[in-house]
């Protein structure tokens, strides 16, 4: 499974991707809001920084003004995801923008019919929201599941992006149901490294070494 970041912060990205962890980013209005700076600047930083895909989101809710936006945003960066949303409008555009060769993100998915619709319509990325679907009483890795045996069924190619991953356990059980990517914030992404018992197993190692003096050198 591919790991993106859900961030737009610069330094977070550039830490994660020199430890070879990133195969893309995602961002979103609310993200380039906490950063700061204009979406330009910020996502062409992003983009000189990751070499896979990185997702910006056109804020705009009819076609005319997606597909103007979008194209603003795809000269940033040959690696830009043009996100949209998961309307009429946004599966109009993207079918536009894949017509025309760019990478599309359709997002704020929260059904597997609504994933279906996005597949036909010829989207890179389907972007289900787990979290959101949580919060309601509902089992939002279900919704993975769901898309996962659609999509093979019928052999679509668009990749499944598992979105509002809020927790380590989040990452596993999409990882398990086959999800081609999660997005995780920074913070998720690192405490997958944690395990009590690793931390208890090394400390014992570093005690039971301290007691033969020796050093490595």
């Amino acid at each position: 499974m591919k790991f993106f970041v859900d961030t737009a912060d610069i330094k977070e990205i550039q830490e994660l991707n020199d430890l070879g962890l990133l195969d893309g980013v995602t961002t979103n209005p609310s993200l380039i809001m906490k950063s700061g700076g204009k979406i330009a600047d910020v996502t062409r930083q992003i983009c000189e920084i990751v070499k896979g895909p990185v997702s910006a989101e056109v804020t705009a809710t009819e076609y005319p003004e997606m597909m103007a936006q979008a194209k603003v945003l795809a000269k940033i960066a040959n690696n830009i995801a043009i996100k949209v949303p998961l309307t009429w409008d946004g599966l109009k555009a993207c079918r536009a923008l894949r017509s025309d060769g760019h990478m599309v993100n359709v997002t704020l998915c929260f059904s597997a019919n609504q994933a279906l619709l996005a597949a036909k319509a010829g989207a890179t990325f389907i972007s289900p929201f787990i979290g959101r679907i949580d919060d309601m009483g509902i089992d939002g890795v279900e919704l993975i599941s769901e898309i996962r045996t659609i999509y093979d069924n019928y052999d679509y190619k668009t990749e499944i992006l598992a979105a509002s991953v809020r927790t380590v356990n989040h990452v596993k059980q999409v990882a398990m149901l086959g999800s081609d990517v999660a997005t995780v914030p920074p913070a998720t992404l690192k405490a997958l490294v944690h395990h009590p018992l690793t931390d208890k197993g090394l400390a014992q190692f570093l005690a039971d070494w301290a007691k033969t003096g020796q050093t490595i050198a």
